[in-house]
């Protein structure tokens, strides 16, 4: 004959299913809160490649700028009102911050000291390591943020096949 379960039971089995209720929680939050962290670290990543063309873009108007020889800026403020011109030329509308960094904090790529690029200082992996556009080609692969390149032409840096390295 079965015994009716005494109310103490009861709770032992309520509790039981209680605990492992906030157990499946904290599976789903952990999990929740990685993907957010990716998401977030894929947007950062986005905002980079789209800055890193934003300086590449005024970094190639202020070099073929019309009636001025061809020669990159010796600042980024250079950028924001080419002082070649008597007017206010502008070829960004802003200097922006590092997204990964979250800081102003460029490292920029120079020759015989003039601009020719800029970089991240971020020393993250790349959640992105291929894929890229034909002008991003030379950031496929890249160990660490801090070496993807953005420069004007593109490829000043990368070899092409059959060649050596420009500089």
């Amino acid at each position: 004959m079965a015994r009716p379960s005494t109310s103490s039971e009861q709770r032992g089995f309520a509790y039981l299913w209680t605990l492992m209720l906030i157990a499946f929680m904290g599976v789903g939050l952990t999990i929740a809160a990685d993907l957010y962290a990716t998401a977030t670290r894929r947007d950062k990543e986005r905002e980079l490649i789209f800055i890193g063309h934003e300086f590449r873009v005024a970094l190639e108007r202020y070099y073929t700028a019309p009636g001025q020889p061809n020669e990159y800026p010796l600042t980024l403020e250079e950028l924001l009102k080419d002082p070649r011109f008597p007017g206010a030329r502008r070829y960004l509308r802003r200097l922006y911050n590092d997204p990964v960094t979250g800081k102003p904090d460029w490292v920029l790529v120079r020759q015989q000291g003039r601009i020719v690029g800029l970089r991240s200082l971020s020393t993250q992996r790349p959640i992105k390591q291929g894929n890229f556009d034909d002008d991003d080609v030379g950031l496929a692969n890249k160990t660490r943020y801090a070496d993807w390149v953005f420069t004007y032409p593109y490829d000043l840096f990368t070899p092409v096949p059959g060649e050596g390295v420009k500089h």
